[in-house]
């Protein structure tokens, strides 16, 4: 016996549904581990198109309104020198919820450096990170990013636990 048409139709409708989060989890994982290669390779331009033209960069160190200053952080003479160096921006696993047109995804990202003499790498810091997402006709694109060092203190392990709710997809 087949199935009335509108079970298949259901059944269409939450398969079409489930597929379209699966495609906006990996869009967003593709868009969050951009930001690593580009990051230490100097793409300026790349980075900041990640986040939307007005979008935020909150770190610890200071803050960047707007995609002109998160390209200048990645061509500051600081920045720079950390490529130079060399450096490496390594970015966990995301945990990401996805709530329509919008999505919150946390993770922890090591800077890990080589050290002055050259003979290894060390990690300089451990960072809690909350990516705030929306979809744009271009594709999803960081609204803001919270980063906070993982030092002992409250900020930092709340942007991880922000990022844990029990509607988490």
């Amino acid at each position: 016996m087949t199935p009335p048409e509108d079970a298949v139709e259901q059944r269409l409708a939450r398969l079409e549904q489930r597929m379209r989060l699966l495609e906006d989890h990996n869009e967003i994982m593709r868009l969050l581990y951009t930001y690593g290669p580009a990051v230490d390779s100097g793409l300026a331009d790349v980075v900041s198109e990640l986040w939307t033209e007005d979008g935020v960069y909150d770190v610890d160190t200071g803050r960047m309104d707007g995609r002109t200053a998160i390209a200048a952080m990645v061509r500051s003479d600081g920045h720079q020198g950390f490529i130079h160096r060399g450096c490496g921006h390594v970015m966990s696993p995301a945990r990401i919820t996805v709530d329509g047109d919008t999505a919150i995804a946390v993770c922890h990202t090591q800077l890990i450096l080589r050290d002055s003499e050259g003979s290894g790498y060390r990690v300089s810091r451990v960072t809690a990170n909350r990516w705030e997402l929306t979809r744009t006709a271009g594709g999803w694109r960081v609204i803001t990013r919270t980063s906070r060092i993982l030092d002992g203190h409250e900020a930092g392990r709340g942007i991880l636990a922000s990022g844990l709710s029990e509607a988490a997809q």
